[in-house]
């Protein structure tokens, strides 16, 4: 079982690197296609939903926090996935 601040350290690593990726595809967006900017706005969903899973951790001392912490993970790597198709869309142009 993880520690709580072990997952913290490496969940706030992992969105420290989407919000890099992020920042340099909202940059890049303007220029996109259309096809790039819906997927752009599925996986901002996903960046809202990851960032309340991540404040609900911090709310709960202990509980199901294994629980939450593989749902935020699923929720990073699907952000991931969607930066990259976004990244690729967007160098087709």
């Amino acid at each position: 079982m993880s520690t709580p601040e072990g997952l913290k350290t490496t969940l706030k690593r992992e969105l420290d690197e989407l919000a890099r990726i992020r920042g340099e595809l909202q940059v890049q967006l303007h220029l996109g296609s259309a096809e790039a900017r819906q997927a752009w706005d599925r996986i901002e969903r996903k960046w809202e939903r990851v960032e309340d899973e991540l404040n609900r951790m911090g709310e709960q001392a202990k509980g199901p926090l294994d629980e939450l912490g593989h749902a935020a993970r699923g929720l990073v790597e699907e952000i991931k996935q969607g930066y990259r198709r976004v990244r690729d869309e967007l160098k087709q142009d």
